[in-house]
């Protein structure tokens, strides 16, 4: 790996999440390398620091992947749909000898890129955590942090409260094409979710209160299935702002100061039982998209200070301390805490 860079690539620099992450790691003494697949974006983009290094490179051209990554010691994968982005980035961060994160909420995505890269990753000695971001990376961490060092539940769902959702552009067409999933944990196998999903009332406390929640899975699924054995795991999220989001009508994401997170609140509660006994693992906070920056942020300063268990494809909470990132998290960021029924 390149040895004591602080220096940090991130692609699809330009969009709504990758712009938080570049201020992220400005905010962190992090070297961000700005990288974007449209070069005029990437030169009208105003960044708010002199010190961002911008490069322009495209997926279907590995040696503009290979410049712009050159010199980076992680680098973090904003540009959906993953479908097309996730293969060609991680073979880049291969070459350049550099960990790899991503935001990726593609189930089959995810699944492709911890099977197809473990090896070599390993052997390179570096990490490839894809999905640590709000969907995927935060609830497997959360369920980690619930699980309390066991690694058997006999049930475990997530129940995820928003009172809007305005997607980006990526989120777009990443719907558009059909890429997320539909694999649950029923019966202790990866199963489609029921044609209707099921529906369910839940109370997420202040501020979002009751919301109704329909099933939708994301990456969470994939994620804590390869470190957790557990009968049955259900993700859940509000109807409204699943409506919301499926609605091509819906506008796009909107802070109310610049740079900042937009209104939108999240709750994200993760309900682990075992053995007659619940623990629940809760967040709070403002922008599904914003409160990634934070999280991979604690990701990469980690990858950096070599402070992860060991090199290859894995799940965030393999190779990340969940406690440590989440109160990190908690930091000016998020509200966490875990509760249990005894």
């Amino acid at each position: 790996m390149n040895p004591k860079t602080t220096t940090v690539a991130v692609f699809g620099a330009t969009g709504y999440t990758g712009r938080f992450v570049v201020t992220e790691l400005l905010n962190r003494g992090i070297t961000p390398i700005a990288i974007a697949r449209d070069p005029v974006a990437l030169q009208d983009a105003d960044f708010g620091g002199a010190e961002v290094i911008r490069r322009h490179a495209t997926v279907d051209d590995p040696a503009s992947l290979d410049k712009a990554l050159t010199g980076a010691g992680v680098v973090i994968n904003c540009a959906g749909p993953f479908v097309d982005t996730a293969h060609p980035v991680v073979s880049a961060a291969l070459r350049a000898t550099c960990h790899y994160l991503d935001v990726c909420a593609e189930q089959a995505t995810t699944t492709r890129t911890l099977n197809t890269f473990h090896k070599a990753a390993r052997l390179a000695g570096v990490a490839v955590v894809p999905s640590m971001a709000f969907y995927g990376g935060l609830a497997d961490l959360m369920a980690t942090a619930a699980m309390a060092g066991h690694d058997t539940a006999e049930s475990i769902d997530i129940m995820i409260g928003l009172d809007s959702w305005h997607p980006t552009r990526g989120t777009r067409t990443t719907i558009d094409r059909k890429a997320l999933g539909n694999l649950a944990i029923t019966d202790g196998q990866q199963q489609p979710v029921a044609s209707p999903p099921a529906r369910r009332t839940w109370d997420f406390g202040s501020p979002l209160h009751t919301h109704d929640v329909v099933e939708l899975p994301f990456t969470e699924t994939v994620l804590i299935a390869r470190h957790v054995t557990t009968q049955e795991l259900h993700n859940y999220v509000s109807a409204i702002a699943v409506r919301e989001v499926l609605d091509p009508t819906t506008p796009p994401p909107n802070s109310d100061a610049p740079n900042g997170p937009s209104p939108q609140h999240f709750t994200i509660e993760v309900i682990v039982r075992r053995d007659d006994n619940e623990r629940r693992a809760v967040m709070r906070g403002h922008d599904i998209y914003a409160i990634s920056a934070p999280l991979l942020g604690e990701a990469a300063q980690r990858l950096l200070d070599g402070d992860f268990t060991q090199p290859g494809a894995h799940a965030p909470a393999e190779v990340f301390d969940a406690d440590a990132i989440l109160t990190a998290l908690a930091q000016g960021h998020a509200s966490f805490k875990v509760t249990s029924d005894t």
